[in-house]
């Protein structure tokens, strides 16, 4: 199976030596977002809930590159500075994702780049 990078300007470019997502079949492993705005490349200031909110917006338009959509997520990867934000994140979620909803994990860190306080990966299963 051919390997296809899936690249969006309506969300964040890479800050490094990757691709927003891959696309293998109808499987897309998309990279991990930041609340970074995507036209000014700045971390989103303000609540923890704005700075949720810009990730899943990041993941939704790599979502929709690749041909798909949120709710074609299956597996969620949530990594924060503080999980003291464990229930932001799941009030988030409820708004984006249709049940039943994808496979998740939280993860505690101790840093994430340019000092973001969420960073969200996800992996995509297209229909066929």
């Amino acid at each position: 199976m051919e390997k296809v990078s899936v690249h969006t300007s309506e969300a964040p470019s890479a800050i490094g030596c990757y691709s927003q997502a891959m696309k293998l079949g109808n499987i897309v492993f998309l990279s991990g977002q930041i609340p970074l705005d995507p036209e000014t490349m700045q971390l989103v200031e303000g609540p923890m809930e704005v700075k949720i909110t810009q990730v899943f917006n990041n993941l939704q338009a790599v979502a929709k590159a690749a041909g798909g959509s949120l709710n074609d997520i299956v597996k969620v990867t949530v990594y924060l500075l503080d999980l003291c934000h464990f229930q932001a994140v799941n009030n988030a979620m409820a708004g984006y994702f249709e049940k039943p909803y994808p496979a998740r994990a939280v993860i505690g860190v101790s840093s994430l780049p340019k000092g973001a306080e969420i960073e969200v990966e996800a992996v995509m299963a297209l229909p066929t």
